[in-house]
């Protein structure tokens, strides 16, 4: 071979070496996977030690999810990730030219999928998140955006994969909003005519956004949903009132499809539980929050970007339209269903505040407001939770007790009880036994500090003496986090 010869050859043979080192210096490794199911779709989150791309696309006969993840590696295999209560059947991969790992779902049912890329945020990692909605789930529900990188995560940490759809892009729904609750008149009907109240009760996070994370590991996702299904028991349990879990197991719900939810839901009332964290641990104290003024304006912004609503948007006798309704005039429309919401609120936040610090310490003595995501609802008065700091070792501690999640779910429902026992939904079995001076069953009531049996007595109208015989009490001593039943009739 001549030296002309030779010196391509080299050539050659260094600029191969050199693109192999420089598609491996760009290389992204997969630290971890991580799959979710929830009730219409399954989550499947790939933890990336850097930015990547990835295309994703589906063939028939079988079907199959491929995704190509370019200059990426797979730092472990895929055999611990459990698929069986999933769509799909099986998981292969398989490196390909250039340095792109090839993943092939192979799946059991129809589903549309979906997927988008998240960067780097805080200690959460870069990731690949792939949703699998199943074929029952609501065409709505697959192209709204559900990404779920933490509060304040700035909209260009979000990167979208080319076959998903905007996740910018705002659908504006059909929305229908029911009055101010008004108490109903005395009538002759019989109860089982009168419906029930609803109450949606949302548990925060979930799924692979733990929440905040308190000592020895405790995290917020799992107080809170455990709190919520104590809730919901004994809301089913009370006469009158439904209770809707918005999440009932580990998985993740986009915030505005909690909200969306409980609207299609009919619910009366939105609750959304969470437990805050601090940078000081010395921080502590529960409280309550209402949508602010602000969050309010700029929702009704969003309600009316476009003129798509074709159906009854302020509820009542007949319903008003705004097909008909210029901008202004719909904007005023929009804007007075959503105050008298945000007053309702802000009356039921209060009451539950009230109730729960009988048992907590409050952080704040009042009902305060913030622009949440998760409270932007034009008709369904809404309310988020924050049972105590988890960041708090003692609150933490607390908080870990079934006991005292108990108790939480106690006072919130008591707060809740309260509040529509004081102007219940027109229709309702509770509006009925108000004005009736009826209750089917007797409620129950959890002794906090500095009660005594003779004050509750008076509080409820009953002698001491009836409370005593009522309960089986041995005498009229009581003692913190006890329940008593107070008698329906008195």
């Amino acid at each position: 071979m001549s030296c002309a010869l030779q010196f391509i050859f080299l050539i050659a043979v260094a600029a191969v070496i050199s693109s192999s080192l420089a598609i491996k210096s760009y290389a992204a490794e997969i630290d971890g996977v991580r799959i979710w199911r929830a009730p219409d779709s399954t989550r499947l989150v790939f933890d990336l030690s850097g930015p990547t791309e990835h295309k994703l696309f589906t063939l028939k006969n079988p079907a199959r999810v491929v995704i190509d993840i370019t200059h990426t590696e797979l730092k472990k295999g895929l055999g611990d990730l459990e698929i069986k209560d999933t769509p799909i059947s099986k998981i292969r991969y398989g490196a390909q030219a250039q340095g792109t790992l090839r993943v092939v779902l192979d799946m059991k049912t129809d589903f549309t999928p979906r997927s988008f890329s998240l960067l780097k945020h805080g200690d959460k990692p870069h990731r690949l998140v792939i949703d699998l909605y199943d074929a029952s789930t609501p065409t709505a529900v697959k192209t709204m955006a559900t990404v779920t990188a933490p509060a304040n995560t700035a909209p260009s940490n979000t990167a979208p994969s080319t076959t998903a759809p905007s996740t910018t892009a705002t659908t504006v729904r059909t929305v229908e909003v029911k009055p101010a609750a008004l108490p109903s008149v005395a009538t002759k009907e019989a109860p089982h005519d009168r419906r029930d109240i609803i109450i949606a009760i949302d548990a925060g996070h979930g799924g692979e956004d733990p929440g905040a994370i308190g000592p020895q590991k405790l995290r917020e996702k799992d107080v809170v949903l455990a709190i919520a299904r104590h809730m919901a028991t004994l809301v089913n349990a009370t006469p009158g009132y439904k209770a809707k879990l918005i999440r009932d197991g580990d998985y993740y719900i986009a915030l505005g499809a909690r909200r969306n939810k409980a609207r299609d839901l009919r619910a009366d009332l939105f609750v959304s539980i969470h437990a805050d964290a601090f940078k000081n641990p010395k921080a502590r104290g529960a409280s309550v929050f209402a949508l602010s003024r602000h969050g309010a304006t700029s929702e009704t912004a969003r309600f009316l970007a476009t003129k798509e609503n074709d159906a009854d948007l302020i509820g009542g006798v007949g319903g008003v339209s705004l097909n008909d309704k210029d901008d202004v005039l719909a904007g005023v429309l929009v804007d007075l269903s959503m105050t008298a919401t945000l007053s309702n609120s802000l009356q039921v936040g209060a009451s539950v505040l009230g109730q729960m610090g009988r048992i907590a310490q409050l952080h704040k003595k009042h009902v305060e407001q913030a622009g949440f995501m998760v409270l932007k609802s034009p008709d369904v008065p809404s309310i988020l939770v924050e049972t105590g700091f988890i960041s708090n070792p003692q609150e933490a501690a607390k908080l870990a007790t079934t006991s005292y999640r108990q108790f939480m779910a106690k006072a919130i429902f008591d707060g809740v009880q309260k509040y529509f026992n004081a102007q219940p939904p027109a229709g309702t079995l509770v509006a009925w036994n108000v004005m009736n001076n009826r209750s089917s069953l007797p409620s129950e009531y959890t002794i906090a500090r500095g009660d005594t049996l003779s004050g509750i007595a008076k509080r409820h109208s009953v002698s001491v003496k009836r409370l005593v015989e009522y309960n089986r009490l041995n005498n009229a001593s009581i003692r913190i986090g006890q329940t008593i039943k107070i008698p329906a009739e008195t």
